[in-house]
């Protein structure tokens, strides 16, 4: 199963040579239209938009919305973390509705947490995707599209951590402390989650201190390692050949470690400044391998579904997945007033400025 998992994973790949023929369709867009400026070297853009070791590929600010829109067809140094998530949501799509056919999928109340998966994977792949493809417009709006990449984040972890709950959690973990407190905590450190990385682009700026950096990732890492425990759990108490999903959760714990270290540090970059300008730097890397991560869930979760989904109501009761569920969207508005009050933070410190 991991194998075919594996196979369907390629599809994100693209490649260098594809990518090289991304201009001529720029060609031919009607000559109406806004066309977006050439790319820029880093010492002609603001040090908000200047990233370590890239040197070149960086658009120019202030161009009409219509520009940035059309640079998705354009090479800069955000493309392929655009496209890498715009190629992730129609493979998530696309393995939903073969898993659906082959299970006989109806929508009732014990698939409820599995849809709230997929959406908050699909909020988290359009915020990240817009941000990318729009930050570049002026700093209000660099400012602006992170902030709402911070809440798909939010979302996204809390999404997971509703799949891992009803589907993947056993009896004795549930029974802890960690199971008691798991949905609330898991929301509230989603929250939390949200308010860290808008406090740390707001407050901090270049050269950033390690505040910043502490502000982002104990959050975020404390709603990862939460929201990950009843997969953790299964996979040391459980056979590993009894039920075949641990091995496709392995892989996206896997992938997602991988996927912080290139997060954190700006590898292969550093080693060859100005060599991955374009293609094949660390934030690209970490899409990616973000992706890979949220396909090996879906693909797990599903497997559980149909293994659990008959008791999943019995074992939980229809209130609980009740609340559970109006919880998302109650911790959706609730980040997005986080983003809300940011913005207009920035509104008045740009303004002083």
């Amino acid at each position: 199963m991991s194998g075919l998992v594996l196979q369907r994973l390629t599809t994100l790949t693209l490649s260098i040579k594809q990518f090289g023929r991304v201009p001529n369709l720029l060609q031919q867009l009607p000559s109406s239209l806004p066309f977006p400026s050439p790319t820029v070297s880093v010492t002609q853009v603001p040090s908000l938009f200047r990233e370590p070791y890239i040197f070149t590929g960086y658009r120019p600010l202030h161009q009409n919305w219509y520009c940035y829109l059309l640079s998705l067809f354009q090479k800069h140094n955000e493309c392929l973390n655009v496209w890498s998530h715009l190629f992730a949501a129609p493979v998530l799509l696309h393995r939903w509705w073969a898993n659906v056919g082959a299970l006989g999928y109806s929508l009732d109340i014990s698939s409820l947490p599995l849809c709230l998966f997929l959406i908050s994977a699909l909020i988290c792949y359009f915020c990240s995707s817009a941000a990318h493809l729009f930050q570049s417009h002026s700093k209000q709006a660099h400012y602006y599209v992170f902030f709402m990449d911070y809440v798909g984040v939010a979302v996204y972890q809390y999404g997971c951590a509703l799949g891992h709950y009803f589907y993947t959690s056993a009896p004795g973990w549930r029974a802890s402390v960690f199971g008691q407190y798991f949905l609330p905590g898991t929301a509230l450190m989603g929250l939390m989650s949200s308010v860290g990385c808008c406090v740390a682009k707001a407050m901090y700026s270049k050269p950033y201190p390690v505040q910043r950096k502490i502000c982002q990732l104990i959050p975020s890492s404390l709603a990862y390692f939460f929201g990950i425990s009843p997969v953790v759990h299964r996979l040391l108490t459980v056979s590993w050949e009894e039920e075949p999903s641990l091995n496709i959760h392995a892989l996206q714990i896997l992938f997602f470690l991988c996927s912080t270290v290139f997060f954190s540090c700006p590898i292969p970059e550093c080693f060859f400044p100005g060599k991955f300008d374009i293609f094949g730097h660390g934030h690209q890397i970490f899409h990616i391998l973000l992706s890979l991560t949220t396909i090996c869930q879906l693909e797990a979760l599903f497997q559980e579904y149909a293994r659990n989904r008959d008791t999943v109501v019995d074992t939980f009761g229809e209130t609980q997945i009740w609340w559970a569920c109006v919880s998302f969207p109650a911790l959706t508005v609730s980040c997005l007033l986080v983003a809300f009050a940011s913005m207009k933070y920035i509104d008045n410190k740009l303004a002083k400025n």
